[in-house]
């Protein structure tokens, strides 16, 4: 029946608060956030991306016209495919996407429990409110409006690049995200 499709399901707030991480794969979060193009800001879509806690690594995104279950159910098929086999905890906030069925269902496919904020406190998915609001006042501030979606998605994806690959942090010890992980490897 049509109320089956729109069932919700709300997760406790298992994370709660709980940013501290000694390995990659622990916590993995997940949020979107608006971006534009065009003239006059034009046309808006949608940014969602997995941030995984461990040295605040994005290690996927997507960019689509809204955020829906499909946007988000591809942003984390691109999280698995290149990190393999890993059973995080996944914490979210209880958007519509994220508390559909369809996204629980995956999540429960790869072994992955599903934690996501209370009602009306965006702290409990603060590191990931703090990605964005970098990537934009550091990135997509610094550069011209993008004119197609074809030159927003190649800013987004040099933005992507230069936050994993040169963003030092002293959090960090003075690494890049990617840097961080590999130590943790070796």
């Amino acid at each position: 029946s049509q109320k089956d499709n729109e069932e919700e399901y709300i997760k406790d707030n298992i994370l709660n608060q709980n940013f501290k991480v000694s390995q990659p794969h622990q916590v993995w979060l997940a949020d979107s956030t608006q971006l534009e193009y065009g003239i006059k800001h034009k046309h808006k879509v949608q940014l969602s991306g997995v941030l995984d806690l461990y040295g605040r690594r994005m290690i996927s995104y997507h960019i689509s016209p809204s955020e829906d279950t499909d946007s988000e159910i591809s942003t984390f098929k691109k999280a698995f495919k290149s990190m393999g086999d890993v059973h995080p905890m996944v914490h979210t906030d209880r958007g519509s996407a994220f508390s559909s069925k369809r996204f629980n269902i995956f999540l429960i496919q790869h072994e992955s429990i599903h934690s996501m904020s209370r009602p009306g406190t965006p702290y409990d998915n603060s590191p990931i409110e703090r990605w964005w609001n970098d990537f934009k006042l550091r990135w997509i501030n610094l550069h011209e409006t993008p004119k197609t979606l074809e030159e927003l998605k190649l800013l987004v994806k040099d933005g992507m690049n230069y936050f994993d690959t040169l963003d030092r942090s002293e959090t960090r010890n003075g690494l890049t995200p990617k840097e961080y992980w590999n130590e943790s490897i070796s």
